[in-house]
């Protein structure tokens, strides 16, 4: 704990700036009105840059965003009639397992129930979505309030913590008591410890996946978060035994690496489901199994062999038997596996990884066509190809959920163990803002979104947030006028095939968001043609602006359902 000093009188809007500042906090992401008094002080006594923006979901995914590309927590603020909708937002960074801490205004117990301006108990909404959720009702209790929410959202497996602060914009931080602002500053980043497994468990772990013949990694967002990314490919090479991921791993291991087969699930590759369905044991790494990583527990089959690695306890066999169950963080434990392990019995697994080379090379043949393809309107294929050829060695690279997540999830690959990849964990709309957060988090690297018209409508106001603040974040727009993912849906609603009107449904006009950007103050890029991506990229990345890359597609293009 960092040493300050004694107790001191002093106002909460000195003590939260100051705690801040210690915690290594660079951005706040917020809508007026919440700690007014607190974002003074911060403009005196920190550099702290206090982004104001145009919704309280954005802000979140902006923090949310901030927060998977630095591995720090990302702090975002709303008064208290804004607070259910910071309450909305945080369900994606608790489904991603993202720290997140949120600030919001709160009830004064001397106006309580008679019916005061804006007034809602909030305090519930935050239950389901939170690690820790508490009132700051005395202000000389923040400074213990603030270290714990910086302490549970870093801590074991990381998530979202809420604070609600006194009086409906946070008033609270105008009061002063003896406080001092204390810090933990090993709870600034993600992981604050890495607990090691028992010897014995990663013994047995080891020892089941080298008497394997057909084995797989299933690498999850548990080894992006603990950045064990070198030693899960040290693993895989040492062993000889082929990658899969979940889309929260997608950049544990290039997808160019001979061993990597694509991510697994249900917004995958069938390469890597064909080869998890061929396997005699699967080993999951950081990750919970759940539904979209196994395509609802169908890939693997529940049954099929299974050893599981995780930071959390309770996930281990949750939704699989397991043969071996080892709790540690996982660069510790690929380590000791990697220290442990028999190069020697790599051998026997020779066809095995012969075997998986041709169901992705099958693969790849498969979709070669609709890679390359020069069809108009364009392909949403060829659109990721592109990315994967023209992306900058160590871009981040943000994507939606829906066809967006589909589309990228199966079609895009990273090249470099340089670049990094982070997706929505289920909310349309979450990708715009959390690239804006990304870019904030890391200024020195190009970061590119990916996201869908469907998706790019939910926070299109952000455009000007992205202009008025300088922050250089690349979106492309993924732009068939429509949601079309719903279009599989709607046929079976109308009992095959929808009426012309049923379209209404799933539709929008067709809109050019290249000339949107241009009158928000960003760079518009309207791409019509395959053959003008790269230059597109390329003048993007090195604009030193905020760009909007508006690339038309075909909305009559589906993304391939899920092999299991």
């Amino acid at each position: 704990m960092s040493k300050q000093g004694h107790n001191r009188t002093m106002t909460g809007a000195d003590c939260i700036a100051d705690m801040l500042k210690r915690y290594d906090v660079t951005h706040v992401f917020h809508v007026p009105a919440v700690l007014r008094k607190t974002f003074a002080v911060m403009e005196t006594r920190t550099s702290i840059k206090r982004l104001h923006v145009h919704g309280e979901k954005a802000a979140v995914y902006m923090a949310d965003g901030y927060a998977r590309a630095s591995g720090k927590p990302g702090v975002c603020m709303a008064q208290i009639v804004g607070a259910l909708n910071v309450a909305a937002g945080l369900r994606d960074a608790w489904l991603a397992h993202s720290p997140v801490i949120a600030f919001t205004g709160g009830r004064d117990p001397k106006t309580k129930f008679r019916g005061v301006y804006q007034e809602v108990d909030d305090v519930p909404a935050f239950e389901p979505v939170t690690k820790f959720n508490a009132t700051v009702d005395d202000i000389a209790r923040a400074p213990d309030m603030i270290r714990q929410a910086f302490r549970a959202a870093t801590t074991g497996t990381p998530g979202p913590v809420h604070l609600q602060f006194r009086g409906n914009e946070g008033q609270i931080d105008l009061e002063s008591a003896e406080m001092e602002p204390l810090c933990e500053p090993q709870f600034a980043r993600v992981p604050p410890f890495r607990p090691a497994p028992d010897e014995a468990s990663v013994k047995r772990a080891l020892d089941i996946l080298q008497a394997a013949e057909r084995p797989v990694l299933v690498a999850g967002g548990g080894v992006r978060a603990s950045g064990a990314a070198a030693e899960l490919v040290k693993l895989a090479e040492t062993l000889q035994i082929p990658v899969a991921t979940s889309l929260n791993g997608k950049d544990t291991i290039p997808g160019v690496h001979p061993l990597s087969v694509g991510v697994v699930g249900t917004y995958s590759r069938e390469a890597a489901n064909r080869v998890v369905m061929r396997a005699d044991l699967v080993c999951f790494v950081g990750s919970e199994a759940g539904s979209m990583t196994t395509h609802f527990w169908a890939v693997p089959k529940v049954g099929t062999p299974a050893i599981q690695i995780s930071i959390d306890p309770e996930a281990l066999g949750r939704t699989y038997p397991l043969q071996a169950a080892v709790n540690g963080d996982a660069k510790v434990t690929l380590e000791r596996m990697v220290n442990l392990a028999d190069k020697n019995t790599a051998g026997k697994r020779k066809a095995w990884v012969a075997e998986a080379h041709e169901i992705c090379a099958a693969w790849r043949e498969k979709v070669k066509g609709d890679l390359t393809s020069d069809a108009l309107p364009m392909r949403p294929e060829r659109l990721c190809h592109e990315l994967t050829r023209h992306m900058p060695d160590d871009a981040i690279v943000v994507v939606d959920t829906g066809h967006a997540g589909m589309w990228m999830g199966g079609m895009y690959d990273l090249t470099s163990p340089n670049q990094s990849y982070m997706r929505s964990a289920g909310h349309l709309g979450w990708a715009f803002p959390a690239g804006i957060g990304a870019k904030c988090a890391c200024p020195d690297r190009p970061v590119v979104t990916f996201t869908g018209d469907a998706g790019f409508w939910y926070h299109i106001a952000e455009v000007e947030t992205a202009a008025r603040w300088g922050i250089n974040a690349v979106t492309v727009v993924n732009n068939n006028s429509g949601g079309n993912q719903s279009k599989r849906g709607f046929d079976r609603a109308y009992g095959g095939t929808q009426t012309p009107r049923g379209r209404e449904l799933w539709t929008f006009r067709d809109t050019n968001f290249a000339a949107i950007a241009e009158n928000m103050g960003a760079l518009g890029i309207r791409v019509e043609k395959p053959s003008e991506l790269p230059g597109a990229l390329d003048r993007a990345v090195h604009a030193n602006r905020p760009v909007v890359i508006d690339v038309v597609t075909d909305i009559e293009v589906l993304a391939a359902t899920a092999v299991s």
